[in-house]
């Protein structure tokens, strides 16, 4: 992405390469790119502060943490706290680097924090987009791909007697996760465009266990 893709081209350009210590095939630029469209388009409809948007965007995935990491679900508060210092080295206030941060940690799905602003509710919503969808189709097998697990269980593929598990399965992945997506959403705009994703994501999950079968 480049600064001028945001409105707060300055900023961007001084926050855009903290943006990632670390990529994978399911968390980079192409990533970004997408939140910040979602977060645009879900913005233009319900309001938010760009100000907050902006740098919560950009840096809210700046800590990686292997997903199989014990460390997983304290992701999100890592990115906040650099987030914290980063714009603290900017000379922000410390009402709006604890609002960029607050966004950030909680838009994780695993950390479990209550979004308790416009500018929170934005970003999770945003971000949970790209996980659902032909999108979230394709960062899901590509995580899958990375850590070695197969595409499903050919003895069971749709888990009818036995405990999902998507460390092993990806297809189990769309169940213990994927699935419970779309009853989260907590904007007008973002539950509307989950509605689209979700049905694809459910398409795809009903012609693959087709195929399969």
């Amino acid at each position: 992405m480049q600064p001028d893709d945001f409105p707060r081209p300055d900023l961007a350009r001084a926050l855009l390469p903290h943006a990632f210590d670390k990529v994978d095939a399911a968390h980079d630029e192409g990533h970004l790119a997408r939140v910040w469209r979602n977060v645009a388009r879900i913005a233009a409809e319900e309001g938010g502060d760009a100000d907050i948007l902006v740098p919560a965007t950009i840096l809210h995935d700046c800590v990686w943490v292997d997903k199989a990491s014990p460390d997983r679900a304290q992701a999100s508060r890592m990115a906040a706290r650099k987030a914290e210092t980063l714009l603290a080295g900017l000379g922000w206030s410390a009402p709006a680097i604890a609002a960029v941060a607050h966004a950030i940690a909680a838009h994780s799905f695993s950390a479990g924090i209550p979004p308790e602003t416009l500018e929170a509710r934005i970003l999770r919503d945003a971000d949970r987009l790209d996980a659902i969808g032909f999108i979230g189709v394709a960062r899901c097998f590509a995580l899958a791909g990375a850590r070695g697990a197969a595409l499903y269980d050919p003895a069971d593929p749709a888990g009818a007697a036995r405990a999902a598990d998507d460390g092993a399965f990806a297809l189990d992945h769309f169940r213990t996760k994927l699935f419970t997506l779309e009853d989260g959403f907590l904007t007008g705009a973002g539950r509307r465009l989950a509605a689209t994703r979700a049905a694809r994501l459910h398409s795809f999950y009903d012609g693959l266990l087709d195929e399969i079968r």
